[in-house]
């Protein structure tokens, strides 16, 4: 059996992903992220920049990770400034971490107008930095800045940084396409002259996505002989992100080009599990997770067209490049304008939804949503609303509660110390079980305020909605003009089980359309947990 080579995955996600605009990551999320990295199985975790902020200290005052080495970030000493006077230097290495990542100019450019010394004291700072880390006891790694770019306008001096840092002890050389605008073929090329300078299982790739192939960069550098791949989770990073790891491991592991020629330390299980660490992440970004990412998006193994689903249907292998459950993810046929009846049936089967193929309700159903999608819907993006839809049509719901009217009023006053405010409030009348309920709320806006009357109460469901939470909200615009239909989509979650649903409202009146949504959400909810209304 041949031997395959290991392959080691750094991600710099807590230091080089805290630079990705909108991003902001406080202590605990710093820890909760290192562990979720650590219980992924890459190898490295990046925590961070010691002596540069009183977070990170924090963050280095222990040991972040029990698996994955924990690696400190720095830079290489400055010129004129002994190695025991170079407060950062001295900051990386005293950090509770098992390993250094010192980040060095090899762009003779660089070295000439941001760092203003010689390329020979660059070399020195290099060789005296590693020095000091290894006889600290801590893997060293240098980070070659800019050494695609230093490559091409000097490649002897950019190769000379390298290969310092090797011969000083370094166990990692990382090549860095800092500025992201290397293509693949370049990378392999000169990948295959360092190789000549520094052996390749010593040698590391770091790519940005300035040209949207980092993660192809990251290959080609593995192709020329690296060992060790940098990247983020879900490809955050400064400008245009980083090689994102969350499409690069299932590559590595599921891809025979790659997976029969190496290995890596991501376990079956964590493969399994990368879709929820993907969104978990997300999660504590508090932002959606991208639907259209590689492997982990919800569209990833999504089909629309007809013809597609049909000849998934019968063997999924037809349009489908691995399997989704090998990630953790799942197939989805959706219904559109563009579904035929394969899609109708797959899509109810998912969703639990039993129903004969001959049961004549079904084209009844598929002449709806397309009637409904051209009127707006898009129910693609709003399983939940979809699935009452159709047990409406081919059955029945219970009926919960029935809302008799609603109104909202926007105020724009003074309040009592003179400040000029906007107050939104909602009256909604429910019915349950044949008594009428009213409930006054204000909120930040009519929909909000809505929202809040509408579950302020709800008789003898009340305490099944206290777990409901409203997590996202869109609204977009279908047309032009003052009469413009407005498209609505809610994503709610039970924060007891974590569970999340989409729904959906369609109107000209955006508060109709939001509305809409809104009952959906509850409805479903209430559906769900069992309960059979009337």
């Amino acid at each position: 059996m041949t031997t395959r080579d290991r392959l080691y995955l750094y991600d710099t996600t807590l230091r080089d992903g805290a630079q990705t605009n909108g991003i902001d990551f406080s202590l605990e999320d710093k820890i909760l992220v290192a562990r979720l990295l650590d219980d992924l199985g890459v190898d490295y975790v990046e925590g961070g920049y010691p002596g540069a902020n009183p977070m990170d200290d924090a963050f280095f005052s222990e040991k972040r990770t029990s698996r994955a080495t924990f690696t400190a970030f720095g830079m290489t000493k400055r010129a004129g400034v002994s190695v025991s006077n170079d407060p950062g230097v001295n900051a990386s290495l005293s950090a509770a971490s098992d390993a250094v990542c010192f980040v060095a100019k090899s762009w003779d450019y660089h070295v000439d107008v941001a760092l203003k010394t010689t390329l020979e004291e660059n070399l020195d700072g290099i060789r005296k930095t590693v020095e000091a880390a290894v006889a600290a006891g801590k893997e060293a790694m240098v980070d070659c800045e800019h050494f695609f770019d230093g490559y091409k306008a000097n490649p002897d001096y950019a190769l000379d940084c390298a290969r310092t840092a090797h011969e000083a002890g370094a166990r990692w050389v990382v090549l860095c396409d800092t500025n992201g605008g290397t293509l693949p073929e370049e990378v392999e090329a000169i990948v295959t002259e360092v190789t000549k300078v520094v052996p390749g299982d010593h040698l590391g790739i770091h790519a940005h996505d300035d040209t949207g192939q980092a993660v192809a960069n990251s290959l080609a550098a593995v192709r020329a002989g690296v060992r060790q791949i940098q990247g983020t989770l879900n490809g955050i990073g400064e400008r245009c992100g980083n090689a994102n790891l969350t499409t690069l491991i299932p590559t590595l592991m599921l891809k025979p080009a790659y997976a029969n020629e190496f290995e890596v330390g991501v376990s079956q299980a964590g493969l399994k599990g990368l879709t929820a660490t993907a969104h978990a992440f997300d999660e504590i970004l508090n932002r959606a997770p991208n639907t259209h990412q590689p492997y982990v998006g919800a569209a990833a193994f999504a089909t629309k067209a007809g013809i597609h689903a049909s000849a998934i249907l019968k063997d999924p292998k037809t349009y489908e490049h691995v399997t989704p459950d090998s990630v953790g993810n799942r197939r989805r046929v959706l219904v559109s304008d563009q579904a035929g009846k394969s899609n109708l049936l797959a899509e109810l089967d998912r969703l639990g939804v039993v129903v004969d193929k001959a049961n004549p309700k079904l084209d009844l159903l598929l002449s709806e949503v397309k009637a409904r999608e051209a009127r707006g819907f898009a129910y693609e993006a709003a399983d939940a609303s979809f699935e009452l839809l159709a047990r409406r049509t081919l059955g029945t719901v219970p009926t919960f509660f029935e809302v008799s009217s609603y109104r909202v009023m926007v105020e724009r006053r003074f309040n009592a110390i003179g400040e000029l405010i906007t107050v939104s409030e909602a009256v909604v009348k429910v019915k349950i079980d044949d008594e009428t309920r009213m409930s006054v709320a204000e909120g930040n806006g009519p929909v909000n305020a809505l929202d809040s009357a509408l579950r302020k109460d709800i008789g003898k469901y009340q305490a099944e909605i206290e777990t409901l939470e409203l997590v996202d909200f869109k609204v977009r615009i279908l047309n032009g003009g003052t009469g413009a239909v407005t498209r609505v989509l809610i994503e709610s979650m039970d924060t007891r089980t974590g569970r999340r649903w989409m729904t959906i409202g369609v109107s000209e009146n955006v508060v109709d359309a939001s509305f809409e949504a809104l009952t959906d959400s509850i409805t479903y909810k209430l559906l769900k947990n069992g309960h059979a209304g009337r």
